[in-house]
């Protein structure tokens, strides 16, 4: 008995093969979402076509000088200059010897001024282009896909890179659920975080700004006043999350400095009388004259939270005690500000700016994308019928068609299956993917179902077999055409064409190596006597 059943699973193992992935597909479809998030029926993740929310494709701001020997200058000191004579700050110029290239950041540098600022620095080069390099690129990218995973307001969202056939590089936000104003707040914010402080210098005049960033900032130092740039996100060890506020406590984010940064931040708070006349003294407003000693925190060159000395923190630093912890809270005024402080600390500093004035962002509504999700599966419903009476027409043989239109719906079962498996978060284009699986998948049912047929009833399994590898032949040759035309779709920067691609190729391949020899083994046990 048991070596039938051992026959009879070596004869049909690719039924049996094709029985495992539908299993898999069924795991992957309905057992995670009712065991672990209890969510929706299925697993499955849907994009912006089908859940709603907002797209943003923005270039980035900036341009670049190609063919620059910087020698052994120090790059550092190039940016400064440049900046300087660009009205900029260092943090807006990137020097890249290793690339022999130079980058500027900002809207208001021409070509010409830009290539006299290198010039004025003694560099000579070949050529400059709008645009950023690829590293800044990359970056920016990491950068934003670090904003957006840390920030709760926009679960889900995916960014990438696309190329136009011209060349141009845009930045590609997709944020499912999520409004537009959402989405352009959180990648508007460069994402700059600084503590400076803000003391009075005695000299009755405005005092220099020492030791900072340069950067240009919106508010005004009054005079007799002086700033410094304390830290930025750079010299932060780690990040906490952010806290309410309890008691006297403001919404705060806790973080750590590096050792340096805390022994240099300690120092330079006794140098400037923080830790004694400074002890409590801040009224920072916009428009105060004599604010007291401060540290502001400042984001992209606003003013966020203004604080003073603390008794406590104050005696630490004079005991030295400080620099061994390094610990130390930025405050805000609400939660929500300490949330987005956060995210700015733990993703990092954008490298540039994105012009979102020379890209294009759209919002469709949640109520249009249910609408979407409707028609989509409608059309799916209506192709699955249309191919069932094409077939009941063509064979009025239930051997063949029932078999036939089942193994067609396995394959695109056997593709939900896969895209729930690796959270793709199906749009239209994958829909459509979809649905030319459906009609790539029956035409090739079709070719083996008239090649086996195409002579007449077939008596025995090697008559089957023979005319089973000449159709399989043929599909198989149109297999590979077709994956060969998709692939460079999939490997270019589309769009929504790289989602149908994928979608028919995983679909093309799923069809070869499962559902069509699973319909060969089926037809041969229906058809065949001996």
């Amino acid at each position: 008995m048991s070596d039938g059943y051992y026959a009879k699973a070596k004869a049909n193992w690719r039924v049996l093969l094709l029985t495992v992935f539908i299993l898999m597909s069924t795991i992957s479809l309905f057992v995670p979402a009712a065991v672990v998030s209890g969510g929706g029926v299925t697993n499955l993740e849907y994009g912006l076509d089908l859940d709603g929310g907002t797209r943003v494709r923005a270039p980035f701001v900036g341009m670049t000088a190609e063919g620059v020997d910087v020698g052994n200058a120090n790059p550092s000191n190039l940016e400064t200059q440049i900046a300087e004579d660009l009205g900029l700050s260092p943090a807006d110029v990137q020097v890249r010897p290793s690339g022999q290239t130079v980058e500027v950041f900002s809207e208001n540098v021409s070509e010409s001024e830009f290539g006299a600022a290198l010039e004025s620095a003694g560099l000579e080069y070949d050529s400059i282009r709008s645009g950023v390099t690829e590293q800044t690129r990359t970056v920016a990218r990491n950068t934003v896909e670090d904003k957006i995973s840390e920030s709760p307001q926009i679960p889900g969202g995916k960014v990438q890179m696309v190329t136009t056939p011209g060349g141009e590089h845009f930045l590609l936000i997709e944020a499912p659920g999520v409004t537009r104003d959402q989405v352009l707040d959180l990648i508007r914010e460069r994402g700059v975080v600084e503590i400076v402080a803000i003391y009075p210098t005695g000299s009755g005049s405005n005092g220099t700004v020492a030791n900072d960033t340069g950067r240009e900032r919106e508010f005004n130092v009054p005079e007799g006043y002086a700033t410094e740039t304390m830290f930025t996100q750079a010299e932060l060890a780690s990040v906490s999350s952010a806290r309410e506020g309890q008691g006297t406590q403001d919404p705060h984010v806790p973080v750590s400095l590096r050792d340096g940064a805390a022994q240099d931040f300690e120092s330079r708070m006794i140098e400037l009388g923080f830790t004694n006349e400074g002890v409590g003294r801040c009224d920072w407003r916009a428009d105060q004259s004599d604010p007291g000693y401060c540290l502001l925190t400042v984001v992209d060159g606003e003013v966020v939270y203004a604080a003073n000395m603390g008794q406590g923190l104050a005696d630490d630093m004079n005991a030295r005690e400080y620099s061994k912890t390094g610990d130390f809270r930025l405050e805000t005024t609400n939660i929500s500000e300490a949330r987005a402080l956060r995210v700015n600390l733990q993703a990092g500093a954008l490298p540039t700016d994105l012009d979102l004035d020379a890209g294009t962002s759209s919002y469709i509504e949640p109520s249009i994308a249910e609408r979407f999700k409707f028609l989509s599966l409608l059309t799916g419903v209506l192709a699955a019928l249309t191919v069932a009476l094409v077939i009941y027409a063509r064979y009025r043989n239930p051997k063949v068609s029932i078999p036939l239109f089942l193994t067609a719906l396995t394959e695109v079962y056997i593709l939900l299956g896969f895209a729930a498996a690796i959270s793709l978060p199906l749009d239209l284009a994958h829909i459509a993917g979809f649905i030319a699986a459906i009609g790539t998948g029956v035409d090739d049912l079709v070719i083996i179902a008239d090649e086996v047929m195409s002579q007449g009833d077939v008596k025995t399994r090697r008559v089957f077999r023979n005319r089973f590898r000449k159709a399989f032949w043929v599909i198989g040759a149109a297999a590979i055409t077709t994956i060969i035309a998709m692939s460079p779709l999939t490997v270019l920067s589309l769009g929504d064409l790289s989602g149908f691609a994928i979608v028919t190729i995983v679909g093309v391949l799923v069809g070869v190596l499962i559902t069509r020899p699973a319909y060969g083994d089926i037809l041969r046990t229906l058809l065949t006597r001996e």
